[in-house]
C-alpha cells in the first residue's frame, strides 16, 4: 500500500523503520518543525527527520498540516493509508478523510485506558501492573477511534518510563506492520471504544516531578520511576535541588522515621529514606550542577547521617 507516515520523536522512528522495512511503500514522512536543542539551544531535526533522510524518503516539515495546501499534496500523493505515531499536531476532517483506506494511529497504551499523550508516564505513577499499545482508525475525537490490534505487556517493578517507552516504541512498531497488512487485505477488526472505561493521560508539567516524601513507600517510588527521565524526579537535600534517577521499594510496612528522613546508609543497599509509611532506598541521585552518581559516591560526598531530615521538596 501506499503509506503517508506523521511522526515527529524517537517513539515513531521504529515504526517508520518497521514500515519502510515492510512490502508497504511509504511515499512521504511528515514531522515537526526543527527546534533548538541542548544548551547551545542549536536547532536540532526531530529524530523521525533524521530516520527518514536515512531511509531517503521525502520530507515535509511544517507548524500545521492542517491547511489547503497540504491538503493538495498529501490528495495528490493518492495514499492508501495515513499512518500517525506521536506526530504533535492533531489532523482535521479533511485529512483524515483523504487516504482510501483511512488513517491508522499508533498509542502507547492499551484503549480506552490512558487516552492522551502521556499515557506510559502515568500508567507508572499509578502503579498499574500492565499496559500495552493500540492501533486505531482515527477519528474526530483524539483516541477514541474504533480499535484495530492490542498487544499487551507487563510493568517491571522498578521499570522507569524511559525504559517502558522504547519497549512500547518496538512493539508498536511491529503492531503497525501487522496492522496494515490485515488493512491491506481488507480484514482488519474494528471494535468500538467504550467511554465510560475511558481514563485520560494528561500532559506533564516540571513540577509534576516534584516527589512528595509524606505519601507511602510504593507510590513514591512509582512516582520517581513514572517521571524518569522527563520531567525528573526532584527533591531537596540540604535545601538544594536534587534529582533522584533510580530508586527501589525499601520497607514497605515499617514506620521509622520522619517523611525525608535519612533511616540508613549502606554503599549496596543505597540511602534509606523515610516516606508517610515506609521506606524508600535511593540508588541513583544527580545534585543540581553535577553529574549523576551512584549512593556510595553521594553519600562519600555529601555525608549525610541516620537521624537527619534532609530532603524535601523544591520548586
Amino acid at each position: 500500500m501506499r503509506i503517508v507516515f506523521m511522526g515527529t520523536p524517537d517513539f515513531a522512528v521504529p515504526s517508520l523503520r518497521q514500515t519502510h522495512a515492510s512490502a508497504h511503500d511509504v511515499l512521504l514522512v511528515v514531522t515537526q518543525p526543527d527546534r533548538p536543542a541542548g544548551r547551545g539551544r542549536r536547532l536540532t531535526p526531530p529524530p523521525v527527520k533524521t530516520a527518514a533522510g536515512e531511509l531517503d524518503i521525502p520530507v515535509h516539515q511544517t507548524e500545521s498540516v492542517n491547511t489547503p495546501v497540504f491538503a493538495e499534496r498529501l490528495r495528490a500523493l493518492l495514499p492508501d493509508v495515513l499512518v500517525v505515531v506521536a506526530f504533535g499536531q492533531i489532523l482535521n476532517d479533511e485529512l483524515l478523510s483523504i487516504p482510501s483506506k483511512g488513517a491508522v494511529n499508533v498509542h502507547g497504551s492499551v484503549l480506552p485506558a490512558y487516552r492522551g499523550v502521556a499515557p506510559i508516564n502515568w500508567v507508572i505513577v499509578n502503579g498499574e501492573t500492565e499496559t500495552g499499545v493500540t492501533t486505531m482508525y482515527m477519528a474526530r475525537k483524539v483516541d477514541a477511534g474504533e480499535i484495530i490490534l492490542t498487544r499487551r505487556t507487563p510493568i517491571g517493578e522498578n521499570e522507569t518510563a524511559g525504559e517502558l517507552y522504547d519497549r512500547l516504541s518496538a512493539m508498536g512498531a511491529e503492531l503497525l506492520v501487522e496492522t496494515l497488512d490485515l488493512i491491506e487485505r481488507d480484514e482488519a477488526p474494528r471494535t468500538s471504544q467504550d467511554p465510560d472505561a475511558a481514563s485520560y493521560a494528561r500532559k506533564l508539567k516540571k513540577r509534576d516531578g516534584l516527589i512528595d516524601w509524606t505519601k507511602d513507600a510504593r507510590t513514591v517510588h512509582d512516582h520517581i520511576r513514572g517521571m524518569t527521565p522527563w520531567p525528573g524526579a526532584r527533591t531537596t537535600y540540604r535545601g538544594r535541588p536534587l534529582t533522584v534517577l533510580v530508586s527501589r521499594v525499601g520497607d514497605e510496612d515499617g514506620e521509622r522515621g520522619e517523611p525525608g528522613e535519612v533511616v540508613s546508609l549502606d554503599d549496596e543497599r543505597g540511602i534509606e529514606v523515610a516516606t508517610g509509611h515506609g521506606s524508600v532506598r535511593l540508588l541513583e541521585v544527580k545534585p543540581s550542577g553535577k553529574s549523576a552518581m551512584d549512593a556510595a559516591s553521594f553519600v562519600r560526598g555529601y555525608r549525610p547521617e541516620v537521624g537527619e531530615r534532609p530532603f524535601g521538596e523544591t520548586s
